[in-house]
């Protein structure tokens, strides 16, 4: 039997991709040709690795033990690659960043060119969940997170903290006025998270706390959702200062009720697993982060 990495890898592509045609897309190969790279790698194997009919594809029970093992095999060639690139001190090869949409798109797209030119060797793929996912899973190297941390098989890197911000669009004050204080929210239209009931919690000094217990009138999944609603004019929200600070300084959104914010700070985390064999790429890219986020007013 004569297996070799190219086999492992469309192997791997087939399952994580979901389909051929998206597998040949990843690999840029023909669909065709990686058909027939899994029916030659099957033969090799004298068994049947998935069952494929003409909606989707299943994993056998030999192609889920062959899956696992192909990882560990894969994993171990990108861990001697990298010992060999550590060597030269030239970062390189694939990094996968995770982060909720909000971040991604306001604290790490704008230095992506820049980083891609101080390391041009280094492979990025960005992805956005807004829950928090399984590393391994979903092949993250790191994840940023938002909010306290609770997985303690992680590694954590601290990045610095965002203050958060109760704001609104001029157009919704011009409408329907600023309220004065925190008890004058329950008369507006607010903006609010549904599945993260942290994110209804705002940082406001009222009569029975430094924080008020908010029920959304519009609720949605994502912080950048929340930013699109407020700019326009559907609500009052409260965001992080890193996805609205640009909002603030043109205009396009308002602070509120500023003499009540208690000046909670949101904390940020970079996570990874301890066991990563990363650790270079993934040390130049929260270097990077860490460095463009203190370069930002507070």
């Amino acid at each position: 039997m004569d297996i070799h990495s190219d086999d492992l890898r469309t192997f791997v592509a087939v399952v994580d991709s979901g389909s051929l045609s998206a597998a040949a897309v990843h690999l840029g190969q023909t669909t065709s040709g990686v058909s027939r790279a899994l029916s030659r790698l099957e033969e090799k194997l004298q068994t049947s690795l998935l069952t494929r009919t003409t909606r989707r594809m299943e994993l056998t029970e030999e192609g889920q033990l062959f899956l696992d093992r192909a990882r560990q095999i894969l994993a171990a060639i990108e861990e001697v690659e990298e010992c060999i690139r550590i060597r030269r001190q030239r970062p390189a090869g694939r990094l996968c960043v995770d982060a909720a949409s909000p971040f991604m798109l306001h604290c790490i797209v704008p230095h992506v060119a820049e980083f891609r030119a101080l390391y041009p060797e280094i492979r990025l793929e960005l992805t956005s969940n807004d829950q928090i996912a399984d590393l391994i899973e979903h092949r993250t190297d790191i994840a940023i997170r938002i909010g306290t941390l609770q997985d303690s098989t992680l590694h954590a890197r601290a990045l610095p903290a965002s203050p958060l911000h109760v704001l609104a669009s001029p157009e919704y004050l011009a409408r329907h006025g600023s309220p004065a204080d925190p008890g004058e929210l329950a008369a507006h239209a607010l903006l609010g998270f549904v599945q993260y009931e942290p994110g209804n919690l705002w940082p406001l000094r009222h009569a029975d706390g430094n924080s008020l217990q908010v029920t959304p009138a519009l609720a949605a999944s994502s912080g950048e959702t929340l930013r699109q609603l407020a700019l326009a004019g559907q609500g009052i929200a409260c965001l992080a200062d890193f996805m609205t600070r640009a909002d603030i300084a043109a205009g396009r959104l308002v602070p509120l009720l500023a003499a009540f914010n208690s000046g909670y700070r949101q904390q940020i985390h970079a996570v990874y697993y301890r066991n990563t064999q990363l650790a270079q790429r993934i040390s130049c890219f929260l270097d990077f982060l860490q460095q463009k986020l203190l370069q930002q007013p507070s």
